[in-house]
């Protein structure tokens, strides 16, 4: 007997071998079967769906979580466009913090304000309190003169704004915060995603690098599980730099790993290890990502977060470790750098099953297509970048460039990997935006960006789904509705094939369900 038996309804199963269904039964949290393999058995509760369109749980395959959730709970200085609106929200932030606490403040964009406030300005502004004003693409920050005496002299020599690896040395003066307190963070961001009909993510990075919260961080993700109140599935991504040297036996051919040898692929359906996040550069939001060329009208070229030789040596050592790797690569200088690592990599030690991604992918230019194809590359991008950014990336790429941002259809000619993901909180994490964009590729302003790069619906759908799973190498239980996969949906109010491109992000998202179960809206 089936525990449900969803019937009336439009399933887009993402599935070749069987398109479309009109009913699906669920048995243990697994889909049993679709159409007559489902009508043919008794169920305990049949639901009718009333003509609504369903698809497999949207996976976001690159998020980060805790941020998320702590960045909601934060005082934000968005969207204030000058300095002193800015500067008004941080007194009011610090206003009654004794003297010694720190003052977390969300939101800050430089681009609004056409210049970068100054640790003088946050000492005036919070009482000469220690200040971390964090900015929206999570690649630089500005920082009070309490905060730059703490820092090393090269740092301290700064006017507050910190990039990269100098914010990272600020972050980690903060550090850590407390598992419960990251627990808290995570669900509420969980509750978010399900919302927008999330059903898995991929948490790119703990325990390190630019965006970790603790060297145990871990541990709240399994506070969640333990308790009952992890409402999706998560899957971690260790930061490169908690890989530690160790001495394996020599057959093992391992010269770093994470403690006890842990690796991509261990966990269970809910909560796992996935891959090993390598940062190779910045953003384009700080105008840190690693360029060939120049930043339209500046002299800026971008930068590394480390050495590049050191970059490749965490490249091979997570490779020959057996992992999994994403390397965060953004400006086309950077993309270089990752595929000459993982080249290598593949050179020392053959693994063609390993899947390795590039996390963004940001400006890809048309020599560096084939490299991605021979290597087996997955590109995981984020449309939406380009919907919220679209204009000001557009112009410091300028008229050569734009047309090879956040790429879709170059990508699938050269039969490349196409997956779709948020990197909420950087901008708007919904699924069906990212859709929207792929297909009509047009920024919030309407302007085109690389229009041959658009997708058709069904491509886009996959790239949120199918190629999600596959990403996080979960194409045997996720991605598709077919029998034996788990029962993760998200029912909608309207077929995103059917209604006009440019009403794809306002369908409505009638629930999200995980295992079977409703995890957000109503099926009734």
């Amino acid at each position: 007997m089936l525990d449900t038996r969803l019937t009336n309804a439009r399933f887009l199963t993402m599935d070749p071998a069987r398109p479309t269904a009109r009913d699906l039964g669920v048995w243990r949290g697994r889909i049993v079967g679709l159409d007559e393999e489902a009508t043919s058995l008794p169920a305990r509760e049949v639901i009718d769906l009333q003509g609504a369109t369903v698809l497999p749980g949207f996976i976001d395959s690159h998020v980060h979580m805790a941020w998320t959730g702590l960045k909601a709970a934060t005082p934000s200085v968005a969207p204030c466009e000058r300095a002193e609106d800015v500067l008004a929200v941080v007194a009011r932030a610090a206003a009654g913090l004794p003297p010694h606490a720190w003052v977390d403040v969300a939101g800050y964009d430089q681009r609004a304000l056409g210049r970068h406030l100054t640790a003088a300005e946050l000492d005036a502004a919070a009482g000469g309190r220690k200040v971390f004003l964090m900015h929206d693409s999570g690649h630089g920050c500005v920082v009070s003169t309490a905060v730059l005496d703490l820092l090393p002299a090269g740092a301290a020599a700064s006017d507050g704004f910190l990039a990269e690896s100098a914010m990272t040395a600020a972050r980690r003066l903060r550090l850590p915060y407390a598992q419960d307190e990251l627990a808290d963070a995570v669900e509420r961001a969980a509750r978010t995603c399900l919302a927008e009909g999330v059903t898995a993510v991929a948490e790119a990075g703990i325990g390190g690098g630019l965006l970790g919260h603790s060297p145990v961080e871990l541990g709240a993700y399994q506070l969640l599980r333990d308790r009952g109140r992890l409402p999706l599935r998560v899957q971690l991504m260790a930061a490169g730099d908690t890989l530690l040297p160790v001495t394996a036996h020599e057959a093992d051919g391992m010269t770093h790993a994470l403690g006890l040898g842990l690796r991509t692929g261990f966990g269970d359906d809910w909560l796992s290890v996935g891959a090993l996040k390598i940062y190779t550069d910045g953003g384009m939001m700080a105008r840190t990502a690693a360029l060939t060329e120049p930043y339209s009208g500046t002299g800026l070229t971008g930068e590394f977060q480390d050495d590049p030789e050191r970059i490749a040596a965490t490249v091979l050592a997570g490779h020959l470790a057996g992992w999994q790797l994403a390397v965060h690569a953004i400006g086309d200088r950077a993309v270089d750098l990752a595929l000459d690592a993982l080249e290598r990599a593949q050179r020392v030690l053959p693994r063609p099953g390993a899947r390795h991604r590039i996390e963004h992918a940001g400006l890809v230019r048309p020599d560096q297509l084939p490299r991605f194809a021979a290597l087996g590359v997955t590109a995981v991008v984020q449309p939406a970048f380009l919907y919220s950014f679209g204009d000001d990336y557009s112009a410091v790429m300028g008229a050569k460039r734009a047309p090879w941002m956040y790429r879709g259809r170059a990508f699938l000619d050269h039969g490349i990997p196409l997956v779709s993901s948020s990197d909420r909180p950087v901008t708007d994490g919904a699924p069906l935006r990212a859709v929207q964009f792929m297909v009509e590729r047009a920024s919030s302003s309407g302007l085109p960006v690389g229009p041959a790069e658009a997708l058709t619906v069904e491509e886009a759908l996959r790239a949120c789904t199918v190629a999600g799973a596959y990403a996080c190498h979960w194409e045997d239980s996720a991605g598709t509705l077919a029998p034996g996969k788990r029962a993760d949906l998200v029912v909608l109010g309207d077929d995103p094939r059917r209604v006009d491109v440019s009403r794809i992000a306002a369908i409505e998202v009638v629930a999200t369900v995980v295992d079977g179960t409703v995890a957000a809206g109503a099926l009734t």
